[in-house]
């Protein structure tokens, strides 16, 4: 948010304490500006001190504050969920409420109790799972701990993406959850898809209008609201993003050499590729652990499979809310192509008159479209089910492009004005065609001097530990890699004592390793402290003279179980990217670890793996 700081009287600190403090809070985000505020404003109060003219956050500590503000509650997993909720509090802000705006893991469960308004914005990650920054506040309202709400008036916006079958499924949860509880819902549940505005602002107008109502007889606050610093908006952001030079495009996936005898490569079957972008001159500042925004256009030959499906002309001129462009512009740089959704298969349906689609599309029939949606991209449905189209009707039924998050793969400490990207490209063959990632297509398609509309999305639950000395253990399968390439580069450069311990998986040793000898000299330099592999495709010892096992990164933690608690016991952090059925498997290895090698219940072990995420010290970056 925005606010103009006004004047404030001569700061009561010494010298050394307000530098102390400026130090304290550089590179803060407004999350966590907000608590800092608000847990300063508790602590005087606590002291017995009446807050002066200097300026504190409404709804510090103070419980008889709860019927006077609205608190906002985001949890969020790329970025849009917070985004939502930062322009919810604004907005509230600018009509003279008070309002406080909290992260989900840093909002105070035992207040909830005491709470007379409150406003949850929250997105789903993959098939109804919550965001990890969300997992604790979930868990809470789930529990037996969670109190009885009658004083409480709620409504929740759900961000979610229509290509999975159940659909901002925890923010469908959390309302009905709240409702149980006894506390009123003032609003229906919203249902943000990929275009996330045409739910989120209509949405966001009958909120502010309700909380207005609701708080215009409460008593004026005592305090008003003053950052601690200024938090304009960046000058490049998802809207407006910048032309960041492609400085190198690099393939890293190798191929099979199969020896002297054959002199020839095999077939390689994966494309990934390391790619630097220039940021100089854009202002731009990543942390390692943030990711990377692109604002790809589809690929032309997708573009012209779609207009061949439809039978429309591509160069025929379409308005939408005020803007006229020609059909395979619109196609090109403002419609999902890629990813099908619910509503996408609604329109075809009707258009088509397909009774197996409709079917499909019955709510209890989960499980069949859940597995059309996994199976099918746009052109898939339009060549299995032909209708009548207008250029129109096709705009309307797809959904807005959405930018792609790709992890960074670098640390500005090591790098400079340049951010590193690890890229898999996705090409494969289905239904008798071939398929593409429209977002990995466009960047492997950049050649040295192009440039890619880029800009930073924050992930300040993704960072290396605050403490230097802390160990870290990182576990990142494929492509999961990317964002320790830079956890390592910073820790290095920064002069981190702390211990590295990094899990890697792909399917071949040969083809697969990647950026194989950058972890092998940060082994040798001491950058690395230990690196266990594992090949799942590559010929594994027999057992009992059975077919040899596949080995994943699983198995590797359960062989060094006893070392992987033993670091989780003395400090350590721990960092899992990668794939969301990656995540999932990693973190039921890790509760069976816990269950082995400390004699705690399964649910003991869950509660334990749950504490660690609350504290900041397990984190994930599951896609």
């Amino acid at each position: 948010m925005t606010a103009a700081s006004p004047a404030l009287p001569p700061s009561p600190l010494p010298d050394e304490r307000k530098a102390l403090l400026a130090r304290t809070v550089e590179g803060l985000d407004a999350a966590s500006l907000w608590w800092l505020s608000g847990y300063a404003a508790g602590l005087a109060q606590g002291q017995g001190h009446a807050p002066p003219s200097l300026a504190v956050l409404p709804g510090g500590a103070a419980a008889s504050q709860s019927a006077q503000r609205l608190s906002i509650v985001y949890g969020s997993q790329t970025g849009n969920a917070r985004r939502a909720a930062e322009q919810l509090a604004a907005d509230a802000e600018a009509a003279g409420l008070t309002v406080r705006l909290l992260r989900a893991d840093a909002y105070p469960t035992r207040e909830l109790a005491s709470e007379r308004l409150l406003y949850v914005v929250i997105s789903t990650q993959g098939e109804g799972d919550p965001p990890d920054d969300a997992i604790g506040l979930v868990e809470f309202l789930q529990g037996r701990r969670a109190p009885k709400l009658p004083e409480l008036k709620y409504a929740v916006l759900g961000l979610g993406d229509s290509s999975y079958a159940d659909f901002c499924g925890i923010g469908k949860r959390i309302d009905a959850r709240l409702a149980d509880l006894g506390a009123q819902r003032l609003l229906p549940l919203g249902a943000a898809d990929l275009d996330i505005d045409s739910v989120a602002a209509p949405w966001r107008t009958q909120a502010l209008a309700q909380a207005r109502e609701l708080l215009k007889s409460a008593a004026a606050p005592s305090a008003t609201v003053t950052p601690l610093r200024s938090a304009a908006a960046a000058a490049w952001n998802h809207e407006r993003p910048f032309a960041a030079e492609v400085l190198a495009n690099q393939r890293i996936s190798g191929r099979d050499f199969k020896g002297p005898r054959y002199a020839a490569h095999g077939v390689a079957d994966k494309d990934v590729r390391h790619l630097e972008l220039s940021l100089a001159g854009s202002g731009l500042h990543y942390e390692p652990g943030d990711a990377l925004g692109i604002r790809h256009r589809n690929p032309p030959a997708l573009v012209e499979a779609v207009l061949t499906a439809t039978r429309l002309d591509g160069h025929a001129d379409v308005t939408v809310d005020a803007d006229t462009l020609p059909l395979h512009e619109w196609l090109a740089a403002h419609r999902e192509l890629t990813r099908a959704s619910r509503p996408f298969l609604a329109s075809v349906a009707r258009r088509s008159a397909a009774p197996a689609l409709e079917q499909l599309l019955d709510p209890t029939q989960t499980a069949g479209l859940a597995a059309l949606l996994a199976d099918h991209q746009v052109i898939d449905v339009l060549r299995r089910w032909p209708a009548d189209w207008d250029h129109s009707a096709l705009l309307d039924a797809l959904r807005p492009l959405a930018p792609r998050l790709y992890s960074i793969a670098s640390s500005r400490k090591r790098v400079g004005d340049e951010v590193h990207l690890t890229v898999d490209v996705l090409d494969y063959q289905a239904h008798g065609h071939a398929h593409g990632g429209a977002g990995s297509g466009f960047l492997a398609a950049l050649a040295e001097g192009d440039s890619a509309p880029v800009y930073i999305e924050p992930n300040e639950r993704f960072r290396v530990p605050a403490d230097a000395s802390r160990d870290i253990l990182m576990i990142g399968p494929g492509t999961g890699v990317a964002p320790f390439r830079g956890f390592v580069q910073e820790r290095a450069e920064s002069g981190a004592s702390g211990r590295n311990w990094l899990f890697f998986g792909a399917r071949h040793f040969n083809q697969d390793f990647l950026y194989q000898a950058e972890w092998q000299q940060a082994l040798r330099s001491g950058e690395l402290q230990r690196l266990d592999l594992a090949f799942s495709r590559d010929v594994q010892p027999l057992r009992d003279g059975n077919v040899p096992d596949k080995v994943y990164v699983q198995q590797r933690l359960r062989e060094h179980g006893r070392d992987v608690y033993d670091w989780l016991q003395n400090g350590a952090h721990l960092y899992v990217c990668g794939a969301i059925g990656m995540g999932k498997d990693v973190h039921a290895t890790l509760q069976q670890i816990v269950v082995e090698h400390d004699a705690r219940s399964a649910e003991d072990a869950a509660a334990y793996l749950t504490s660690l995420q609350r504290e900041g010290r397990y984190a994930r970056d599951v896609y």
